[in-house]
């Protein structure tokens, strides 16, 4: 018990001298519903890891998680103090919606155009992402991955195949994780 208390202050103090040292301004935490898989014990200790950099680091700090995640920074009355709750809406069909696409496209290790913000092809993304960005990204990628995997449109365009874009791809509200499964209009929560 005492090398993991001395090992995690350790390693507290390594992670503060790196964020002195390239001058941080702003810390975001991604993702922090994961702490929920570990212990009560382990939980704590991210907690109190959160609350020392804090205090130490005096900058903004922005954690990105569930409601699940909001719910267990609340339980901590200190920690909860430091947090403003916000959520982030899903995405739905419109202008901000196919720039988000068109964005994607140009990301894409692609040499022609997959018309992703066009109809059909971007209705159908948004139906079967569930409007949420993290599902529309492994969507994507997986297809680009299975492009080159069969070497067919590898260097041209998204390949839909005969069974269409979400073809052996499950929407968030069909994953067993409780954390994926839209409870609201909002599946992510910005904690400020």
């Amino acid at each position: 018990m005492s090398h993991n208390w001395q090992s995690s202050t350790k390693k507290q103090f390594q992670v503060l001298h790196i964020l002195r040292g390239v001058q941080t301004r702003m810390l975001i935490i991604d993702e922090i519903h994961h702490v929920l898989v570990g212990s009560t014990n382990q939980q704590r200790v991210v907690m109190n890891a959160i609350k020392y950099l804090s205090n130490e680091l005096q900058i903004p700090l922005v954690a990105v998680g569930t409601l699940e995640a909001v719910r267990a920074i609340q339980a901590d009355p200190q920690l909860a103090s430091r947090f403003y709750r916000t959520e982030l809406p899903l995405w739905c069909m419109g202008r901000e919606y196919r720039k988000l696409l068109a964005s994607f496209e140009r990301m894409l290790p692609l040499k022609r155009p997959s018309q992703l913000a066009k109809a059909p092809l971007a209705t159908k993304l948004l139906a079967v992402t569930e409007g949420t960005i993290g599902e529309l990204s492994t969507l994507l990628k997986s297809r680009c991955h299975l492009c080159r995997a069969h070497r067919y449109g590898a260097d041209r365009h998204v390949h839909l195949g005969r069974s269409g874009v979400g073809a052996a791809f499950d929407p968030p509200s069909a994953q067993p994780w409780p954390w994926l499964n839209p409870t609201s209009q909002a599946t992510s929560y910005l904690i400020m």
